[in-house]
């Protein structure tokens, strides 16, 4: 497990930074998924957020996380990266793998939530709670990359 903190700083040292960068590399099981919430609990105490919003995204992570620790690797080891990005006007936060991947193509659609079976509203959990929602495949074609972005209000 690795945890990396980055700060970019535009300002002299008496301001806050304007971003803050956290990345966090857990073992694609089941019982580290805590440690990705912890991590979120943390960067929230950085900026006021009110506990309905840290509740909704901390929500929003573990079905993403959940999703690669469940499918990505089959049963095999593997590792999930998380990237959080807070800046004075959005979180921003970021969940790969480098596994299988998936044909999500269609996944999260909202316009039927009566076709989605039991285990498939984790797409469609975190479109209703992210502003912004971005699903791809890995650099390489391999693996699945889940960015989603909440904007924070003043």
């Amino acid at each position: 497990m690795a945890i990396a903190n980055d700060t970019a700083r535009t300002k002299p040292e008496t301001q806050p930074p304007e971003r803050r960068v956290v990345r966090l590399t857990i073992p694609a099981r089941p019982e580290y998924i805590i440690l990705c919430r912890l991590a979120l609990t943390g960067l929230a105490r950085l900026r006021p957020l009110s506990e309905e919003l840290v509740a909704d995204l901390k929500l929003a992570l573990t079905e993403a996380t959940s999703n690669s620790v469940r499918h990505a690797y089959d049963g095999s080891e593997g590792l999930v990266e998380i990237s959080y990005e807070l800046s004075r006007d959005r979180l921003v936060i970021q969940v790969s793998d480098n596994g299988a991947g998936f044909d999500h193509a269609g996944d999260g659609d909202l316009g039927d939530l009566d076709d989605l079976t039991e285990g498939g509203l984790g797409i469609a959990i975190i479109r209703a709670i992210a502003d912004e929602f971005d699903l791809t495949r890995g650099p390489d074609g391999r693996g699945s990359r889940l960015r989603f972005t909440k904007v924070l209000t003043a």
